[in-house]
């Protein structure tokens, strides 16, 4: 049998979606780096003669109700989004990643208690963690950050326990347990790299989940909090005025579908091009 050798043509050639999900991530990022030094207007200017200003030349998205550009906090608002779900994904990797491995590495009890620890904080979504803690610290980024990074700990924690577990059925890895390498060794010396294409395409998974989730806590008031940007709470504020300033919601809306739908294009492309399996095929 004859294994192609893949080239960085061939990698994004045969996968369009990969290339449409690197270019509208790229574009968001882009957009977020750029509020941190420049935006169309001031993001926290109010021009209440120009309030409810619709999309033109000199507003490209319109206006808010307090005058505020539109697209400038559409610009520091993707700013929010990214960091929320970076560091929730972040969470979830570091503490979630290790559980899974040292519950492979231990079958029995030990695994049974892990997992089981896991299913439930897994029962309860990021909304309700969300409420919990804000109910004792109060609202804001930071505790949305680490609602949804508990909520991103069990799901990395199950796929790394699901993907470790055969691995270390194979022969290099009872050859390493015979030399007397620990666990500990064996886990992040020989099967961490070998499940890593899944870890990745799980993270961008989970970083378009955290964007809807940080945008659905922002809209119920648990998000980032005035007067700072978020997609989420300009969504909500434009409830009321939907009928006579309904770019208020377009462009909010439209933001949040492009992003997750660039990020779900992304990981679905590097699940196509990162599976071994795939490669052998092809």
């Amino acid at each position: 049998m004859s294994v192609r050798a893949t080239t960085p043509e061939n990698w994004f050639s045969r996968s369009p979606g990969l290339i449409a999900g690197i270019g509208v991530t790229s574009l968001f990022v882009f957009a977020a780096l750029v509020s941190l030094i420049w935006t169309p207007y001031d993001v926290m200017a109010l021009d209440i003669s120009g309030r409810f200003t619709p999309p033109g030349a000199a507003h490209w998205m319109g206006t808010n109700h307090l005058g505020r550009d539109v697209a400038s906090m559409i610009m520091s608002g993707a700013r929010i989004s990214i960091l929320v779900a970076l560091f929730a994904v972040g969470i979830g990797m570091i503490i979630g990643v290790p559980i899974g491995l040292a519950s492979a590495a231990m079958p029995g009890l030990a695994d049974d208690v892990i997992m089981r620890g896991s299913d439930l904080v897994f029962a309860f979504p990021a909304l309700i963690l969300a409420i919990l803690i804000t109910a004792v610290f109060g609202p804001g980024a930071v505790n949305a950050i680490i609602a949804i990074g508990i909520f991103n700990i069990p799901v990395f924690a199950r796929l790394a326990r699901g993907a470790a577990l055969p691995i270390w059925k194979k022969g290099y890895v009872l050859s390493a347990r015979t030399a007397g390498k620990s666990s500990a060794e064996i886990s992040f010396e020989h099967i961490l790299p070998n499940i890593s294409h899944l870890l990745i395409v799980q993270g961008t998974i989970q970083f378009s989940l955290g964007i809807l989730a940080e945008a659905g806590l922002s809209y119920v008031g648990l998000g980032a909090q005035p007067p700072l940007p978020s997609w989420g709470r300009m969504l909500a504020e434009s409830q009321t005025m939907i009928s006579f300033a309904p770019w208020l919601a377009l462009f909010p809306g439209l933001a949040i579908f492009i992003f997750v739908l660039g990020l779900n294009l992304l990981g679905d492309g590097l699940r196509r091009r990162l599976d071994p399996h795939n490669e052998r095929a092809a």
